[in-house]
C-alpha cells in the first residue's frame, strides 16, 4: 500500500498534483527532518539576530535617556547661572549710571578748569609782556646799587682816613 499523502492514511493510492507538477514530492521534502531542522535554526538565527538589534537599539535608548537627564541637570545649573548673571547685570547698569554721573561732574569740572586754565594763560601772557620791564628795572636797579656800593666804599674811606681823603685825591684838588 501506498501512503496517501490527501488523506494522511494508508489505502489506494490517490494522485496529487501540486506546484511541482510531480505528484506529492514537494510535500515530502517541506516535511522532511532535515529541512524542518534548517528552517528552525535559521529563525532562531533571524530572532538571535533581530534580538541582538533590540538590545543594541535599547542600549542606545539607555544611553540618550542618560545623557537627557544630564542635559536636565545642565539646564538647571545654565538657568541658575543665568539668574546670577542677571542679578549681576542689574548691578553693574547701576555702577554705570553711577559713573555715567561721575563722567558727567568731571567733564564739567574739566570744563571749568579749562576755563581756569585761559585766564591763568592770559595772565601768563600779561608776566610775560611784563617781564622786559621788569628786566630793565632790575638793570637800573643793579647799576644804581654798583653806584651806591661805590659811594659807601668812598664814605668809608672817608671816615676812616679823612686827612688823606681830603688831600690824596679826595674832592679837593691840591
Amino acid at each position: 500500500m501506498q501512503y496517501d499523502n490527501v488523506t494522511g492514511g494508508h489505502g489506494p493510492a490517490r494522485r496529487t498534483y501540486g506546484p511541482d507538477g510531480g505528484g506529492g514530492q514537494m510535500y515530502r521534502r517541506v516535511n522532511s527532518g532535515g529541512f524542518i531542522g534548517a528552517m528552525t535554526l535559521g529563525i532562531v538565527i533571524v530572532m538571535a539576530i533581530f534580538t541582538w538589534v533590540m538590545w543594541g537599539m535599547a542600549r542606545q535608548v539607555y544611553v540618550l535617556t542618560d545623557v537627557m537627564v544630564d542635559l536636565n541637570g545642565s539646564f538647571k545649573s545654565m538657568v541658575t547661572d543665568m539668574n546670577g548673571m542677571n542679578e549681576n547685570m542689574v548691578a553693574m547698569r547701576g555702577a554705570m549710571d553711577r559713573m555715567d554721573a561721575s563722567m558727567a561732574t568731571l567733564s564739567a569740572d574739566i570744563g571749568e578748569m579749562n576755563a581756569s586754565m585761559d585766564g591763568i594763560t592770559a595772565d601768563m601772557g600779561e608776566m610775560t609782556a611784563m617781564m622786559g620791564g621788569m628786566t630793565h628795572s632790575m638793570q637800573v636797579m643793579n647799576a644804581n646799587i654798583g653806584r651806591m656800593t661805590n659811594d659807601v666804599g668812598r664814605a668809608s674811606y672817608a671816615f676812616s682816613n679823612p686827612a688823606s681823603y681830603m688831600f690824596g685825591g679826595g674832592p679837593f684838588p691840591f
